[in-house]
């Protein structure tokens, strides 16, 4: 896992064998953002759900392929708002997707920019592929 803020963590795929370590991490929620199918042998979605849910985690799916929409914006930012403060955790193949819906859910949010390209440059991750639509 990557840290982006205190309560927001970035990582490449997850296993449905990973989430008994990562409920002792603290992590709360698990955000997917890879579409299933994307690459052969990726567990589906409902595998990593099911697991989350026999550990309590909370889980949402927000599959994100060539682009982020405005709609996967709103639900990444429902997403966050319903964890609340508690510990997050979103993935897909390398953790890029989620850095960047991650931003923009928290900059439609009124996080300023530069503290939201600090936390992706500090995980490893640029924000180029969307600069375009920060404020």
């Amino acid at each position: 896992m990557k840290r982006l803020t205190d309560t927001m963590f970035v990582a490449p795929q997850v296993q449905p064998g990973d989430i008994a370590a990562l409920k002792n991490a603290g992590v709360a929620m698990i955000i997917n953002n890879r579409p299933d199918d994307e690459e052969p042998g990726q567990p589906k979605s409902r595998e990593i759900r099911e697991a989350a849910e026999a550990e309590g985690i909370g889980y949402a799916h927000i599959p994100v392929g060539h682009g982020i929409s405005p709609a996967e914006v709103d639900e990444m930012r429902e997403a966050l708002s319903s964890a609340g403060d508690a510990k997050v955790l979103g993935f897909c193949r390398s953790g890029t997707r989620s850095t960047l819906l991650w931003a923009l859910a928290r900059n439609e949010d009124g996080v300023d920019r530069e503290e939201l390209e600090a936390a992706a440059e500090g995980a490893g991750y640029s924000l180029a592929p969307i600069n375009h639509l920060l404020s």
